[in-house]
């Protein structure tokens, strides 16, 4: 449910079935090193679900001594549960006859029901959970809920929706009204900011310099490159700030990367030091690993795939 949040189903299965096979507990996760924790998750995106999955697992073995909470109040309690996810966890889990919604469900609902407004006003959300509180059954949750959340991922889709394989047409408020693409309906869209920054991706003697992003913000947590700003001269930027002097800088192809707020675009250079004695210091919060090492590392997604490329320029 937590890798499912935000993230399309079929993305989710090679992920799941790897994080499984190394955390197949409770107990073995929460003993785990973050790092660890983080290295299976990298590539999936919207870290922060990764950090708050590990720190749960340590709150029900503190707390719990180690058996996942029974009340919805209980798992609500746990970091990254919201009202949603700990319902759809307990239905699965228990049988509990408790409402969902999540982003398909709020766009069955909206649409079958014709709610006016943006789906997360909260006046809106009020009205959805309602509804949703009003349509359990008396049994069968388990179904139910699995049916539901399907029916929004694959008919009720929000771009071309199967409406003539819907199970629910006939009372369907949007097909019968012909606005099924309005519903349901959305806040006005801002424009996606777009942010601009240099990657260094130093490289000395077959290693690569990493350094350690701060726990909060984008890709927090993860091992990454080196930032300066966009016009910096790298190599000076190498020597004043990392204390390493570089003996040549080659610029690779720029790239975007988009976040779901802004847009990050990346100006990467190549900075070679010819030799590890170049290497005044080992900047805090930074490490060298061997490049293929590195690249099996928790680093984020389009870092990985910087330095994947980098086999073709022999570095």
């Amino acid at each position: 449910e937590i890798m499912l949040q935000q993230t399309q189903v079929a993305t989710v299965i090679p992920y799941f079935g790897r994080f499984m096979a190394r955390f197949p507990d409770i107990e073995t996760l929460a003993r785990a090193p973050e790092e660890e924790v983080m290295r299976h998750w990298s590539g999936l995106g919207y870290y922060a679900r990764a950090r708050n999955l590990h720190r749960g697992a340590q709150a029900v073995m503190a707390r719990h001594g180690g058996r996942f909470p029974a009340t919805a109040a209980e798992v609500e309690a746990l970091p990254g549960i919201g009202r949603s996810t700990a319902a759809a966890i307990l239905a699965f889990s228990a049988g509990a006859r408790l409402a969902i919604l999540d982003g398909n469900v709020k766009r069955v609902l909206a649409r079958h029901f014709g709610v006016e407004g943006a789906a997360d006003s909260a006046s809106v959300l009020r009205a959805l959970w309602t509804l949703a509180g009003s349509l359990l059954p008396a049994r069968g949750i388990e179904t139910y809920t699995q049916g539901l959340m399907d029916l929004g991922a694959t008919v009720c889709a929000r771009s071309r929706p199967d409406c003539a394989a819907c199970p629910v047409r006939d009372t369907c408020v949007a097909l019968r009204d012909g606005r099924v693409a309005e519903l349901p309906g959305r806040r006005p869209a801002r424009a996606a900011k777009a942010r601009e920054v240099a990657m260094l991706v130093v490289v000395s003697g077959g290693e690569v310099l990493l350094e350690k992003r701060p726990g909060s913000g984008i890709w927090g947590g993860l091992w990454s490159l080196p930032e300066a700003p966009p016009s910096v001269d790298p190599v000076a930027h190498a020597a004043k700030s990392l204390g390493i002097r570089a003996v040549a800088a080659e610029a690779l192809p720029p790239f975007r990367h988009a976040f779901t707020h802004f847009t990050l675009a990346v100006t990467p250079w190549l900075l070679r030091t010819g030799r590890k004695a170049a290497r005044a210091r080992e900047p805090s919060g930074s490490t060298w690993l061997a490049l293929d090492e590195a690249r099996s590392a928790a680093l984020p997604a389009p870092v990985k795939r910087l330095l994947a490329s980098l086999a073709d320029r022999g570095a």
